[in-house]
């Protein structure tokens, strides 16, 4: 295993998406439709087609992907990725390391959100032979447009306790996490913020000896071998830290 490379700029997780062209009931192909808790989310659309999906408290919205486009959703934007056709997107998350950490929940239709136990039994990828299963991601997809088309229902109907009511699922899912949330953002974006905070001190204190330990990183395109929420991932991010993408 090789040293880890310097932070991306600004601390930002980044995995080229290749969106499953798998379709759901409602006659649409693509992936899970899901919520970030503290996480802005980029979309920089590199190949296909597609659209996004997105529902807040304003209501629901659908924006066209194609290639060049570029979109981006603050934290409690529900977005589902429709793939038209070999939808390809590069993924830039604020917060690199949050979102691994669990900061991403799926629509689930509410008996799955009721407890840790329930969600992670809903969500779990690894099929019988202990390996991650393309149908097990499929299931929980299923099931995530299941629950998304329920609160895009009744959402559009005028009832706004519906959306409510999964934020509250939501955050209660994630909160025995957050400890472990707080450690990673201070490791990463904050300490980011914070270095540049310094280096702009020194520069107007007539200090540049910073600039001596200039260096150039780079990282050749990991294989698609992640079933992610929305499709085959490469995570630029396991490759960076020196591990193979799980």
């Amino acid at each position: 295993m090789t040293a880890p490379l310097p932070e991306f700029p600004g601390s930002v997780g980044i995995s080229a998406l290749r969106v499953y062209p798998w379709e759901a009931a409602d006659g649409l192909c693509g992936g899970s439709p899901h919520m970030h808790l503290c996480c802005t989310e980029g979309y920089v659309v590199t190949g296909g087609a597609g659209r996004l999906q997105t529902l807040t408290a304003e209501g629901y919205s659908e924006e066209p992907l194609r290639a060049g486009d570029v979109v981006w959703f603050t934290p409690g934007t529900i977005h589902r990725a429709v793939n038209d056709g070999d939808l390809r997107v590069l993924v830039l998350m604020q917060n690199g390391g949050l979102p691994e950490a669990g900061d991403a929940v799926l629509t689930l239709p509410p008996e799955h959100l009721a407890d840790p136990a329930a969600y992670q039994r809903a969500v779990a990828l690894r099929g019988p032979d202990g390996a991650p299963s393309p149908e097990r991601a499929r299931a929980r997809r299923d099931l995530a447009v299941e629950g998304f088309a329920e609160l895009r229902g009744r959402t559009e109907a005028g009832d706004a306790s519906a959306l409510d009511a999964f934020h509250a699922a939501a955050a209660a899912l994630v909160r025995p996490r957050l400890a472990e949330w707080r450690e990673r953002w201070e490791r990463g974006a904050d300490a980011a913020s914070a270095r540049t905070g310094r280096e702009i001190d020194a520069l107007a204190a007539g200090d540049h000896t910073h600039l001596r330990a200039a260096r150039v990183s780079r990282i050749e395109q990991p294989a698609q071998d992640t079933l992610g929420m929305c499709g085959h991932l490469s995570p630029y991010d396991a490759a960076r830290r020196g591990a193979r993408p799980m």
